[in-house]
């Protein structure tokens, strides 16, 4: 029994769930759990199983498909252990490159890496550590966008993970890689914007930081929400301080939203997500 994830969002009206099983149960297959939410305000049904079942992958998507297009579905089934490909862009803060390397090689996110991709060369021994190509990629070559998506194409990415990448990407590759690509950044209560967020914090004596990480759009910073970390702090707490605790932070954020990413728990309801964990 091959296992299988079925993930669908639609309009929300009665028989879905019902429609779904017993289709299902139809080709045998066996489901292992299931989560599904409705939500009320924009008026679409979310819905997320893990299955098993006899049947090879394009069997069991032919076999779907008359659902789908019976409740205008955007569905997709997708192999369990089939890994994504992921390219990671840096900068020069590697903590979590450094982090995202270490999970996958342990096994704790089921993708393979890449390539990394930065506009410095600071991590680029880390990356021959890991055995993964490093491509320097400078913020000011007039080709960056090509550079950038012929990367994409040529290592069949699935995933772009911005691990603290401090450059703006150009609203034409958002577009082109809409959903595909999660950034994280502090988000501090009050945000603080501009250099030296971590000084700027300790000036205005603030008691909790944190770390967003979301999809990428063509508005920075706005993109829909995957998952948010926080952390108590204290006046004890020097600027040092606070930026090593930020950069934990930053890690978990950005590592669970890969995570839920890859094993397709995140799907997206407008400008928000809904995340099956």
């Amino acid at each position: 029994m091959d296992g299988f994830v079925l993930t669908l969002s639609c309009p929300d009206r009665l028989g879905i769930v019902h429609a779904v099983t017993g289709l299902l149960a139809e080709q045998d297959c066996n489901i292992v759990d299931s989560q599904q939410f409705g939500d009320r305000d924009t008026g679409r049904f979310f819905m997320r199983v893990h299955l098993e079942g006899p049947h090879a992958l394009d069997d069991l998507q032919r076999a779907f498909e008359p659902i789908g297009t019976s409740f205008a579905m955007d569905w997709h089934i997708h192999a369990e252990l089939a890994r994504q490909r992921i390219l990671i862009m840096v900068s020069t803060q590697g903590h979590c490159l450094n982090d995202l390397l270490y999970r996958q090689r342990v096994g704790a996110l089921p993708a393979d890496v890449a390539a990394i991709v930065s506009n410095h060369r600071d991590f680029e021994t880390l990356a021959s550590s890991y055995g993964v190509p490093f491509v320097h990629l400078p913020a000011t070559a007039p080709d960056r966008d090509e550079q950038l998506l012929n990367l994409v194409a040529e290592h069949d990415v699935e995933l772009v993970v911005l691990a603290r990448y401090m450059q703006v990407l150009s609203p034409r590759v958002c577009e082109l890689l809409a959903g595909r690509i999660i950034n994280i950044h502090h988000s501090f209560l009050p945000s603080f914007k501009g250099a030296k967020p971590y000084h700027q914090a300790h000036d205005r004596g603030v008691k909790l930081i944190g770390a967003t990480a979301h999809y990428v759009t063509a508005n920075l910073d706005e993109g829909p929400i995957i998952e948010q970390e926080v952390a108590r702090v204290d006046h004890g707490d020097d600027v040092d301080a606070l930026t090593a605790i930020g950069r934990d932070v930053e890690c978990l954020a950005l590592a669970r939203a890969v995570r839920w990413h890859l094993e397709h728990r995140v799907l997206v309801d407008g400008h928000k997500t809904i995340v099956f964990r």
